[in-house]
């Protein structure tokens, strides 16, 4: 190989290799957005405790005879809170670790991929929806209004639900009930929060692969 082209390969390895660096950009999303769901947990928790003293302040002062329509709504409020704090949480690691390291914590919930991600991420939106709903049900202000309210959750949960049935198993290869175990395991005994690619790992996830692509085994199922 000539002298030139030893050059050009170089500068091109250097290239290759500035272009992967970008992927620490990332951080900045990942810092941004678990700051978001730092904050909805210290929301909720302050509307939690405020909801909890004001309903027993009020108890103890109408001698138990106080209306549990708009305590539940108050509580559904909180939980509601902290479901969207939860969906800024996955958001934050998943693209950690997707991006910047894998972590067993992301391994053990089955988010290894963008597709994974995107399901975790609409499967607690719609809980959300279904909570927003709820507290809206449970108001019962204007019948018509919440006719209209439950008609477009239908419309949006359903689309949802759809997207998810659409694109059900097509995320990470790695997905094997075996390896979501053994992350568990090391995240919540051993305390070890990067995750660990095995070979037998990649060799599995070849063999799926490899599989599927023969119809040996259908897109959402795994082996081993």
């Amino acid at each position: 190989m000539s002298r030139h082209s030893s050059g050009e390969l170089s500068k091109r390895e250097w290239f290759s290799e500035a272009i992967g660096r970008t992927r620490f950009v990332v951080l900045i999303a990942v810092i941004a957005v678990l700051l978001v769901s730092f904050s909805l947990f210290l929301q909720g928790t302050v509307l939690a405790l405020q909801t909890i003293y004001g309903t027993w302040r009020d108890l103890i002062a109408a001698g138990g005879d106080t209306p549990t329509g708009p305590l539940s709504v108050q509580f559904l409020e909180v939980v509601s809170t902290m479901l969207k704090a939860v969906v800024f949480y996955i958001i934050g690691v998943g693209l950690y670790s997707l991006f910047i390291k894998p972590l067993n914590l992301t391994s053990a919930l089955g988010v290894e991929s963008l597709s994974d991600l995107e399901q975790k991420v609409v499967s607690v939106v719609v809980v959300i929806l279904g909570v927003t709903f709820l507290e809206h049900f449970i108001r019962w202000e204007d019948p018509l209004e919440t006719l209209y309210f439950a008609g477009a959750f239908a419309l949006a949960g359903g689309a949802l639900v759809f997207f998810q049935r659409v694109n059900r198993g097509k995320g990470s290869d790695l997905q094997q009930p075996e390896a979501k175990l053994r992350a568990r395991r090391e995240l919540f005994e051993h305390d070890t929060e990067q995750r660990e690619i095995r070979e037998e790992d990649v060799q599995r996830a070849a063999d799926t692969t490899d599989a599927q692509a023969a119809g040996k085994v259908g897109a959402g199922e795994s082996r081993g």
